[in-house]
């Protein structure tokens, strides 16, 4: 084999690795971003659903009044979970937390029952909590109804705009991910450019000269999709070393959602690139190529 044979082979061998790793390093961008709008998701439900509201209890309360009640938060469509807090567990949780047993200088326990309600995350917002708790106030036996109205304000518009921001943030690396990734298909086929027009003057049919480039595509383009399926691989597994049990990365339908998406966009995108930039090059005249 000639030198400039082998020179030749090698930089087709090197513009087809470096296209297939653009396209992976652009597919992971993708489905970094997929999955941190996921997680962010889950983050925000995680944080809502563990705003604490407390029923606290008159001591006079009757067991009617105090079943119709359990039975009434129970029912609720906002409650996530509750527990009752009885006034010997709380004053033992007292004596845990602080270390000191009001009883031996009152001569009574002080502490009142209640029920810890957490809730939904659809209704760990201002609206839906103050709602809930006037109708909790309406029950027999119930002496007020606490919780932390401005850490709910906060934590709802903190979300709200951590939400906003990731999903600019998506949009625009999703734009500069698609014209990079164009880009560099059609600079690859533009290496070929004269090969189009060749089979173009010996009367190709434009589907027949279409056909390999497309095919051609969509190879590197599942080849990108498995690359960046691998990173994306790496990348979980550091994040949940990094993050603990407190959130599940492996969950089957985050990861088949995000795999899919990286394998769906590398198709379409590598098809329609490649297509586009085909036809350019069949429509154009032979004097035309060399002054691109």
């Amino acid at each position: 084999m000639s030198n400039s044979a082998k020179s030749g082979k090698k930089k087709f061998f090197n513009l087809h690795f470096t296209v297939t790793v653009s396209i992976a390093l652009v597919l992971f961008l993708i489905g970094f971003i997929t999955l941190l709008l996921m997680v962010g998701r889950d983050v925000s439900n995680y944080v809502k659903e563990n705003v604490n509201m407390s029923v606290v209890l008159e001591d006079t309360i009757s067991p009617i009044d105090h079943f119709a009640l359990e039975k009434a938060v129970k029912a609720m469509p906002a409650t996530k979970s509750y527990e009752y807090i009885s006034k010997e567990q709380a004053l033992k949780d007292h004596i845990r937390d602080l270390g000191e047993d009001p009883q031996e200088f009152l001569g009574y326990n002080p502490l009142l029952a209640s029920y810890e309600i957490k809730l939904k995350s659809d209704y760990a917002n201002p609206d839906s909590a103050a709602k809930i708790e006037a109708r909790l106030k309406q029950f027999l036996g119930v002496k007020q109804v606490m919780y932390q109205k401005d850490i709910v304000h906060l934590v709802n518009n903190n979300i709200q705009k951590t939400s906003f921001i990731l999903l600019g943030a998506a949009i625009i690396l999703l734009f500069v991910s698609v014209v990079l990734l164009n880009n560099t298909i059609r600079i690859s086929i533009y290496s070929k450019r004269f090969l189009i027009n060749t089979m173009r003057l010996v009367g190709a049919k434009a589907w027949f000269i279409r056909r390999p480039f497309i095919w051609k595509s969509l190879f590197n383009g599942l080849t990108a999709a498995v690359l960046a399926l691998l990173m994306l691989a790496v990348a979980v597994y550091y994040l949940q070393y990094e993050i603990g049990t407190t959130f599940n990365l492996y969950r089957v339908d985050v990861l088949l959602i995000v795999g899919g998406l990286v394998v769906l966009f590398a198709l379409i995108i590598t098809f329609f690139a490649s297509l586009f930039a085909v036809n350019r090059y069949i429509r154009m005249c032979t004097d035309s190529y060399y002054f691109v």
